[in-house]
């Protein structure tokens, strides 16, 4: 499937949900349990230029190609040409947060895998900021996150549905 950037277009990249390749994008996928009561908040990485995921998914561990929590369902495209270095300085700034949460311990609430996209996102300054933070990106990829299939969009709302309804109808049985 091509992108509908004709930016990546020209650069000759794709989004190709089979191989789980989403060049220049935040990818997010949802945590069980705590998506299922807070549909907003999941887990997230970024891609390489390769379209490559790299996500913190554990104490002092980034992997590469294999998110934690399962393929992603929601991406967030961004443009390479507002990375400082474009598409080099993309790379080298997912690589190097990358390497920098290689040596740090997890924590959900402070230091997690939204701050590792946050840094490497500063890390190359995109689109002129220095700002990025994990309630931001939580917020935009609410906003501008597609979901690759329906089954992803029913994978990361339907449990909340299904919870949301079983309380409605516990407090209208009560």
């Amino acid at each position: 499937m091509a992108s509908d950037d004709p930016e990546l277009a020209i650069l000759g990249e794709k989004v190709d949900h089979k191989r789980c390749r989403y060049p220049y994008a935040i990818v997010w996928t949802p945590i069980p349990l705590l998506t299922w009561m807070l549909p907003f908040i999941g887990h997230m990485g970024i891609a390489m230029s390769s379209g490559v995921i790299r996500d913190f998914a554990g104490p002092y561990y980034v992997s590469e190609d294999h998110m934690a929590f399962g393929r992603p369902t929601k991406y967030w495209t961004l443009k390479p040409s507002k990375a400082k270095g474009g598409t080099k300085g993309w790379d080298t700034a997912v690589g190097d947060s990358s390497e920098v949460y290689k040596h740090r311990m997890h924590n959900l609430c402070c230091d997690n895998c939204h701050s590792h996209v946050a840094l490497a996102l500063n890390t190359m300054q995109y689109d002129r900021s220095t700002s990025w933070n994990m309630v931001k990106l939580c917020f935009l990829m609410l906003i501008y996150g597609k979901y690759v299939s329906v089954c992803a969009f029913l994978k990361t709302w339907l449990p909340f549905l299904i919870l949301g309804g079983g309380v409605v109808a516990l407090v209208l049985l009560v």
